[in-house]
């Protein structure tokens, strides 16, 4: 009985062995996952935080180009406004060319017709001085004098005023073409404000769908990254009270364990007692019958039993 029951302890001390290395790999298995998920956790981070110098990277590019088109479309505004304001003087110019060629006409017309109504009326005076043949006055002479004269004043007048109008014809016909001049200029401005735009436009609508990609990126790996390390933190707790758990059963299975080896100490110690008993028993059994055959010889008999009660008899 005392064997067997040896034997189910050792063999109680062999699987709690077995249990407590079970344990250990599982602990060591679960602080191997735990390490793994730090080290996905740190990995994700660091995704983070490079699409997000990406991100910014990409928003200063995008307010930059804003900035820029923002000007254009100013300069442009201020551009067109000086193109108007040159339109407008060009109208204007060609308006007061158009009415001073219309009073240089009508100057000249006037001009013309009092010329002719000057030159009828001399000669009308100089009929008349023919008819009076009277008189001894030298009209002829007189006459192409007056004419004279008139022609004179008139060709003096319409020279100044040709010379006045052609004047004016020029200064309009130079501020025109400097308008013209300025004009072109300013077209060639506006192409090249207008290519400058379509530039910028092309690029900001390249941009766009860059940074809403890279956008959805972040929000997406921002998303995944929260639901991972969100995962992970449970995960993590989960296996910290796993083994928080696998502690105290290692805990449990070593106290059991120390309480087996107590009793397995006790029982060597009482096997150990009822072996030094038996042996004892054996020796005192052996003096006994060693005592049995000495007092047969002198015809007394003695029993000792472990040392307490004698029986003695007479043969």
């Amino acid at each position: 009985m005392l064997e067997t029951k040896w034997q189910l302890l050792q063999s109680q001390a062999a699987s709690s062995s077995s249990t407590e290395i079970m344990y250990k790999a599982f602990i060591a298995n679960l602080q191997k996952q735990l390490e793994g998920l730090h080290s996905d956790g740190k990995r994700l981070e660091a995704e983070t935080s490079t699409w997000n110098v990406a991100l910014d990277k990409f928003k200063s590019k995008y307010e930059e180009e804003t900035s820029k088109r923002s000007e254009s479309e100013i300069s442009f505004v201020e551009l067109k406004k000086d193109v108007d304001a040159a339109f407008n003087s060009k109208v204007e110019l060609e308006t007061m060319l158009s009415e001073l060629n219309e009073e240089f006409n009508l100057h000249k017309a006037v001009h013309d017709a009092e010329m002719r109504e000057l030159l009828g009326s001399l000669k009308d005076t100089s009929v008349v001085v023919e008819m009076d043949n009277s008189r001894s006055l030298n009209m002829d002479q007189i006459v192409s004098d007056v004419k004279a004269h008139y022609e004179e004043i008139a060709a003096q007048s319409r020279e100044e005023t040709e010379r006045w109008y052609r004047t004016k014809f020029d200064l309009m016909t130079t501020q025109a073409n400097q308008y013209g001049a300025d004009l072109n200029s300013t077209k060639v401005e506006i192409a090249e404000m207008n290519r400058l735009i379509s530039r910028l436009q092309h690029e900001i609508d390249v941009i766009k769908p860059q940074c809403g990609s890279i956008q959805n990126s972040i929000n997406e790996v921002e998303s995944n990254g929260e639901q991972a390390v969100l995962n992970a933190k449970n995960r993590i707790k989960g296996l910290e009270k796993a083994l928080m758990e696998a502690k105290h059963a290692m805990a449990k299975q070593i106290r059991e364990y120390q309480e087996l080896m107590n009793i397995k100490l006790a029982l060597d110690i009482e096997i150990s007692t009822y072996m030094k008993l038996m042996e004892g028993e054996e020796d005192s059994n052996k003096l006994c019958v060693f005592h049995l055959f000495q007092h047969s010889l002198s015809g007394q008999l003695t029993i000792s039993g472990g040392g307490q009660d004698r029986f003695s008899s007479k043969w």
